[in-house]
C-alpha cells in the first residue's frame, strides 16, 4: 500500500485548508481512511475517517468544522474550515484495509491502522 498526500500549510484563525491523500498499490476491494493530528505536548487524536460505503466518523471537536470525503475510489479528501489556533498539528493520515468505520473503537487508536503516510503540518495563526 502506497499513500502519496498532499495540502496542509499556514493560515490565520478562521480560514480554510484541504488535506488530500492518495492511495495506491492496494488489492483490497474496501478500505478505511482518515486523518489523526499530534500537537505540541499532546496525544495522538483521531480526527475523521471514512470507509468505503461512505460512512464517517469525526471527533467532537472537529465536527461541523471538518469533512471528509472519498473523492474517488483512490482520494481521500479533508476539508478543514473555521480552523482554530488548537488545531495547530502534525495531521497523519491512516488507512487500513478490508476495514469499515463501524468497527472502528469509539477513540480510534494508532493500533487499528497499518498504513500511514508521512504527515503534513497545519499552522493555525491568530
Amino acid at each position: 500500500v502506497r499513500l502519496a498526500e498532499s495540502g496542509g500549510g499556514s493560515v490565520q484563525d478562521g480560514g480554510s485548508l484541504r488535506l488530500s491523500c492518495t492511495v495506491s498499490e492496494y488489492s483490497y476491494a474496501s478500505y478505511c481512511s482518515g486523518w489523526f493530528r499530534q500537537g505540541a505536548h499532546k496525544g495522538l487524536e483521531g480526527v475523521a475517517f471514512i470507509d468505503s460505503d461512505g460512512s464517517t466518523r469525526y471527533a467532537d471537536d472537529v465536527k461541523g468544522r471538518f469533512t471528509i470525503s472519498r473523492d474517488t475510489e483512490k482520494i481521500t479528501s479533508l476539508q478543514m474550515d473555521d480552523l482554530k489556533s488548537d488545531d495547530t498539528c502534525m495531521y497523519c493520515r491512516a488507512v487500513e484495509m478490508g476495514c469499515w468505520v463501524e468497527h472502528l473503537h469509539e477513540e480510534v487508536s494508532k493500533p487499528e491502522f497499518n498504513h500511514w503516510g508521512q504527515g503534513t503540518q497545519v499552522v493555525v495563526s491568530s
